[in-house]
């Protein structure tokens, strides 16, 4: 009922060859430290922060990119929409191609103009926010925030409620008219973020970025929060790209995973393909760090030294210094090889020692 709410496609926008893919991100690099006019600021060269980033997110599918803060994760979702910082960042080469619908061509995000971006934004891509405190206004009821994402959808004013009352409903709320009439700092940060999914999928987009929509959550609350968004994603078929750096949420609510380290993705697959059998050096620190409850704490794994700042990013292996495995080969200036799993075609990893 909400197809309404979908801007129409100019032709001269239309890219081809992005498969049956909801989104199609394809060698995506993004710099930081340009002018208002496109050139480097104060003459010093743009710093780069993501290297050919590139994965498919499929409809009804729950994707999830994973990696250390500062490994270049929020900057890659943020920049699908074109939501960083301007006129600082740009995206300096590759393409987000995004399907509307199955029938439809699709259309290069990267250089769309922002006047049909705008249309994009919310109503066909809609995004979840790590703080929704802050991503919601103090002074506002929360009836009347929910209601402001019908202002762009052509619908007769009478269904509104209902489908908002509906929606609220499906994510556990029990007291609707109380939570209606609420302002934000009368509800819980669990209760608020629950909010937001909701006020994210009013207008049933295609695919919804939620970045680290958790993090301000105790983990019982985590837990009910993304049983929410998984369930009502499914289903309304709503695509989901999460953005995270734990492990255990990834292996329970996600279908397939992509591991970022310094500004590329190291490796990709099914979920149980990568948690069961990771292949690069970092995805399998990753999981060694993990705490479980049989575990002894004290022995507990950790991986040496941190992510490092873009102005140290290396040509080759990012993850040499880091790697207890690290060989002189992976020390070069050679972009470790694509090699993919023995037994499964759509897991790959980018290592020399990958196994």
């Amino acid at each position: 009922m909400f197809r309404d709410c979908h801007p129409e496609r100019s032709a001269q926008h239309e890219v081809e060859g992005s498969g049956n893919a909801v989104l199609r991100v394809r060698d995506l690099s993004v710099a930081f430290g340009f002018d208002k006019k496109g050139n480097p600021r104060d003459g010093i060269k743009p710093l780069q922060v993501t290297d050919r980033v590139s994965f498919d997110i499929h409809s009804g599918e729950f994707f999830a990119l994973v990696g250390e803060s500062g490994c270049g994760k929020s900057v890659t979702a943020m920049s699908i929409l074109r939501l960083l910082p301007q006129p600082s960042a740009r995206i300096v080469e590759g393409s987000v191609l995004y399907r509307a619908s199955e029938d439809a061509a699709p259309i290069d995000l990267a250089t769309l103009p922002l006047a049909d971006l705008q249309k994009v934004r919310g109503a066909e891509i809609a995004c979840i926010f790590q703080e929704p405190m802050q991503a919601l206004n103090p002074v506002v009821t929360i009836k009347k925030q929910l209601m402001e994402v019908f202002k762009f959808c052509k619908h007769s004013k009478g269904g509104f409620m209902t489908v908002i009352r509906d929606m609220l409903a499906l994510a556990g709320f029990k007291d609707v008219n109380r939570v209606l009439e609420s302002y934000p700092h009368e509800l819980s940060g669990g209760m608020l973020q629950r909010v937001c999914i909701v006020m994210a999928l009013l207008s049933k987009p295609r695919l919804i970025i939620a970045d680290e929509p958790t993090t301000a959550l105790d983990v019982t609350v985590q837990a009910q929060v993304l049983a929410v968004l998984k369930d009502m994603a499914s289903r309304m078929g709503t695509a989901v790209l999460l953005i995270t750096h734990n492990m255990g949420i990834v292996s329970q609510y996600a279908d397939r995973v992509a591991v970022m380290y310094a500004g590329r993705i190291v490796e990709m697959g099914g979920v149980r393909d990568v948690i069961d059998h990771p292949m690069h050096p970092y995805t399998q620190g990753l999981l060694a760090a993990i705490p479980e409850n049989h575990s002894d704490m004290r022995t507990m794994k950790s991986i040496p030294g941190s992510v490092p700042h873009p102005r140290d990013f290396a040509k080759g292996c990012r993850f040499a210094d880091r790697c207890e495995k690290c060989t002189e080969q992976c020390r070069s200036d050679e972009l470790p090889p694509k090699q993919k799993a023995p037994d499964s075609e759509n897991h790959e990893a980018n290592c020399f020692l990958a196994m």
